[in-house]
């Protein structure tokens, strides 16, 4: 405080010399004596105003000191300037008008009078005025910030800023998240079907390499690894390690791929780490779920659950068949005792649906009527892409029609009614959300990659992502129902029509199993002929899916089109584009942008199995397959979503390259 005084006498007694020196000057320059008297009232108001000004601005200032002195006298005589924190002081328009020496070893730069908040924080200082504390870090060290008015009369025009140095209570907390034990589970992909019939001796030199490499890896970190199964480990390692890991975009994935069976078969891993857990319990059970989510979507990746949610590595190959049944047939039974015990049965499949989702609920209304109990569809039928394969199965079908719209399924549905979802696995793209709110007893049959939000409260969750279609998935259900999964032709050629579509006539997702099922319906007497004419189009119809075609650009071996005309059949031309576009030399992946007629636009994704579409249409809100996918939105442009699309494109080359 002295200090101050002093200093403020001084400025004073210096701005007086100063103005005395300019009159003796002005008086000096000024020949004419009549002259000089004239102007010296104008040098003397001048000089008075200013001399003036830093009185007022001295006694302010004096006033703030004196309010920080009353202050200090409170707090036992404890002087602020010599405090350990950092303490300034700054006026209304947030600029610093006193500081002790904390502050000046501390913030030595910006420790000069006159200088704003600004070169402290670009935290707007309002928001810490109204009480909120907030913490910076400056060249690595971290503080935390708190700005406090003063409740005292005179005082609502300065505020008091508190800096405190946490940098070593903040390097303890972030020791702690990063040393904190993070559970890991590791499986290797299809391990049965991948060594079929291979010799002992291969078998053991592929393992020894894929355990060699896990021991490298946790090498690499401060964690243990357990063998507790032939294709099975667990692991536990800290926080640090799993950034390190994902930062690295998982090359455990990558450097395990590496590793042959034979010429067309590799090993994959899927990962499941259960991260941002309280305690090892949780991380494990978080584990769990992110394994069942890495696999669930068709394998060869990494799923780190947190409590935001999932985090997805790699998934960039093919999943590898199972050959095995015996999961169709445990389903199959645990199916039959679910329909036994419901009065009735209610089937529904994604919105818009497609021949792939209606033809295998058509599979399912007609098995679970042969069993004897009543069965329905719920679809909007005028809503679907599908309408010759619905209009030829009510004339040619027994009655009445298991077809029923959404309301109608509502009103029938009782607590003891049975709900079978299938070809998706997504509650809000159901045809009748409503519906599925309803029920009590759900069954899943979906060969889509599994989502995030997918259905969680399922009895049965038949989900197999190397499946080729839904309609596959009911077709190996049938056998184990006897006489009553003895399907007429009609019936099995809507579940024929399934796999078709899926498979793009057996081109693509074709797997030994789809053909035993494809054979399986052909002597149920499916006639592959008239399937083939439920994908006829119209000449109309024909002439936009080529000018859809027609219109399209390369990006990155990417078939981009778009389609503003608003047309009744877009939903059905628009993936049909996308399928021929495939057939470009070069292109690996397709992608139709189009509107729809309620005004949504859609985006339909196809490739042939090089490109992972599924990952791409994530990333801008939708989903599916490896080979087929779409998103949807509303309230949004063409543009605005050419933009994403081409965003996620270069992300998804970003992480794969």
């Amino acid at each position: 405080m002295k200090n101050f005084y002093r200093d403020s006498g001084l400025i004073i007694v210096v701005c007086c010399l100063v103005i005395i020196l300019f009159i003796l000057t002005a008086y000096f320059y000024v020949t004419e004596a009549s002259f000089f008297w004239m102007i010296a009232p104008f040098i003397v108001i001048v000089s008075g105003f200013c001399v003036g000004k830093l009185i007022i601005v001295t006694r302010k200032n004096f006033q703030y000191l004196s309010f920080f002195s009353d202050e200090i006298e409170k707090a036992d005589r404890k002087s602020l300037y010599t405090l350990p924190m950092s303490v300034a002081v700054i006026d209304s328009s947030h600029k610093f008008v006193w500081f002790n020496k904390a502050f000046t070893l501390n913030f030595e730069k910006e420790a000069v009078v006159g200088n704003s908040m600004s070169c402290i924080t670009d935290i707007n200082t309002e928001r810490l005025i109204n009480g909120e504390e907030t913490q910076i870090c400056r060249e690595g060290k971290y503080y935390s910030i708190r700005v406090v008015a003063p409740n005292r009369e005179g005082s609502e025009n300065i505020f008091v800023v508190y800096i405190d140095d946490i940098t070593e209570k903040r390097l303890l907390e972030i020791e702690k998240k990063l040393s904190r034990p993070v559970v890991m589970l590791i499986t290797i992909d299809n391990y049965d079907e991948m060594f079929e019939g291979a010799l002992e001796s291969e078998r053991a030199h592929v393992t020894v390499k894929i355990d060699k490499l896990l021991e490298e890896f946790t090498a690499g970190t401060t964690g243990i690894m357990k063998k507790f199964n032939r294709d099975r480990c667990w692991a536990v390692i800290e926080q640090r390690h799993v950034d390190s890991l994902t930062e690295g975009k998982i090359k455990l994935l990558d450097k395990v791929r590496e590793i042959s069976v034979t010429d067309r078969v590799f090993v994959t891993l899927s990962i499941g780490i259960g991260a941002t857990a309280k305690n090892i319990s949780e991380s494990e059970r978080f584990a769990r779920q992110a394994l069942e989510m890495a696999q669930g979507r068709g394998g060869d990746q990494a799923a780190v659950k947190t409590e935001d949610g999932f985090e997805f590595y790699g998934g960039v190959s093919k999943g590898i068949e199972r050959h095995n049944k015996i999961k169709a047939r445990i389903i199959a039974n645990s199916l039959a005792g679910l329909i036994e015990g419901s009065d009735r049965v209610f089937i529904m499949g994604h919105k818009s649906g497609d021949l792939d989702s209606v033809g295998s609920s058509i599979g399912l209304a007609c098995l679970i009527r042969n069993l004897g109990k009543e069965a329905y569809i719920a679809v909007e039928c005028n809503s679907t892409l599908c309408n010759e394969l619905i209009k030829r199965f009510k004339t040619t079908n027994e009655k009445p029609s298991p077809f029923v719209t959404p309301p109608d399924a509502r009103r029938l549905f009782s607590d003891s009614s049975l709900l079978i979802i299938t070809d998706t696995h997504i509650p809000n793209i159901l045809e009748d959300p409503e519906l599925y709110r309803m029920a009590k007893k759900i069954v899943v049959i979906d060969h889509h990659r599994k989502m995030v939000n997918h259905v969680d409260n399922a009895t049965i969750f038949f989900h197999e992502t190397y499946a080729s279609s839904a309609s596959e998935m009911v077709t190996e259900l049938l056998p184990y129902f006897g006489e009553a999964g003895k399907l007429s032709a009609g019936q099995a050629e809507a579940l024929l029509a399934g796999i078709m579509l899926d498979t793009k006539s057996f081109t693509v997702k074709t797997g030994v199993r789809t053909f035993e099922a494809a054979a399986f319906l052909r002597k149920l007497g499916a006639d592959t002929v008239s399937v083939k004419s439920l994908f006829a189009n119209s000449f109309e119809s024909y002439k936009k899916k080529v000018a859809i075609v027609s219109s399209a650009s390369i990006y990155k071996k990417c078939a981009i089109a778009y389609s503003v005309e608003i047309t009744e059949n877009v939903r059905l031309i628009a993936p049909q584009a996308a399928d021929e576009m495939l057939g470009i030399s070069g292109v690996v992946a397709s992608f139709v942008v189009f509107r729809t007629q309620n005004d949504e636009i859609s985006v339909s994704a196809r490739s042939l199995g090089d490109m992972n579409v599924q990952l791409i249409m994530e990333r801008i809100g939708g989903g599916g397959h490896h080979t087929m996918a779409g998103a949807q939105f509303t309230g949004a442009t063409i543009g605005e979503i050419k933009d994403k699309l081409i965003k996620s494109i270069d992300k998804y080359f970003e992480l794969t390259s």
